[in-house]
C-alpha cells in the first residue's frame, strides 16, 4: 500500500463538510425519508430502520442504519427465512436505487462515517483482510467509495476494491471526493451499477466466503474468522489483523 499523506483536506476541511453536507442533505430529504418509512412500515412491517454493526475509523464498532427491506418472516422452529424469501419488491427497490442507504447520513453526521471512504463491510469479512487492506480502514467509512464507482457495486472482484480503497485512503483530496460523489450518482442510473444484495451479486458476496471457495482458507480458519467477528460484535470492539486468519498456500496471498 502506498504511504499514506495527510492531506489538508483530510485533516481539517473533510469532516466539517461532512457534517454541514449530511445535515442539509437531511433536511431536503426529510419528506422522502418520512415517505419511505410509512411505506416499509406499511409493506415490510415491523421497525423501518435495520440497525448492523460494521467495522468503522480504526477498526472500530459502530451500528449501521439502513432501511428495512425484508420482512422477518420465519419456518416452523422460529429461524429467519434466506434472506431471497424474505425481501419484499419494496426492499429491492429500495437496494436497487440506493434509498435503503439513506439513512447514514445519521451515521456521517454523528461521526460513524463520511460521505466518501471505503465501504463499511460486515465484521465477518474485514476479520479477514490482511495488513495494507486493513489499513484502509484507519479512515472513516464512506456513504460510497471508489470501489463503488470503478467497475460496478456488484461486478468489481474483490481484489480490485481492495486496490481501489488502497488507492483512495493513499491520497484523500477534495477534489477527488467531488469526483467519485459525481460518479455516484452516474452509477446509479447504470443497470448494472444497483444490488439488490447477494442474489445479485456478480462476486462472491461474502468475503469470507470467497476465500473458503477458492481454498485461500480452510474450515478451521472461517469457523475461527467467525467466531471472533461475534466476540467483536458482543463487545462492541475493534478489528485488528489477524495473522492465523490468512491465506495459507504460499502465494495466495490477496
Amino acid at each position: 500500500m502506498a504511504k499514506h499523506r495527510r492531506t489538508f483536506y483530510e485533516c481539517c476541511l473533510k469532516r466539517p463538510l461532512d457534517i454541514f453536507l449530511s445535515l442539509l442533505t437531511l433536511i431536503i430529504l426529510s419528506p422522502l425519508l418520512l415517505i419511505i418509512a410509512l411505506l416499509a412500515k406499511v409493506l415490510i412491517r415491523g421497525k423501518v430502520i435495520f440497525a448492523q454493526c460494521r467495522p468503522g475509523r480504526n477498526g472500530k464498532v459502530f451500528k449501521l442504519y439502513k432501511f428495512k427491506s425484508m420482512t422477518d418472516r420465519t419456518d416452523t422452529n422460529g429461524n429467519l427465512l434466506p434472506d431471497a424469501e424474505r425481501i419484499t419488491k419494496f426492499g429491492r427497490f429500495l437496494r436497487k436505487t440506493s434509498l435503503d442507504e439513506l439513512p447514514q447520513l445519521w451515521n456521517i453526521l454523528r461521526g460513524d462515517m463520511s460521505i466518501v471512504g471505503p465501504r463499511p463491510r460486515l465484521v465477518s469479512d474485514v476479520i479477514f483482510y490482511d495488513a495494507p487492506t486493513l489499513a484502509a480502514y484507519r479512515v472513516r467509512p464512506g456513504l460510497t467509495s471508489l470501489g463503488n464507482v470503478s467497475g460496478g457495486r456488484s461486478s468489481a472482484s474483490w481484489e480490485e476494491i481492495f486496490a481501489k480503497d488502497q488507492q483512495y485512503v493513499a491520497r484523500i483530496t477534495f477534489w477527488g471526493d467531488v469526483k467519485i460523489i459525481l460518479q455516484t450518482v452516474v452509477v446509479l442510473f447504470k443497470s448494472d451499477a444497483a444490488s439488490g444484495g447477494a442474489s445479485d451479486s456478480k462476486r462472491e458476496y461474502f468475503y469470507g466466503n470467497y476465500l473458503l471457495k477458492y481454498g485461500k482458507i480452510n474450515q478451521e480458519q472461517y469457523a475461527l474468522g467467525h467466531a471472533r467477528a461475534k466476540e467483536i460484535i458482543a463487545t462492541k470492539g475493534q478489528v485488528t489483523y489477524q495473522p492465523d486468519l490468512q491465506p495459507t498456500t504460499a502465494g495466495e496471498d490477496l
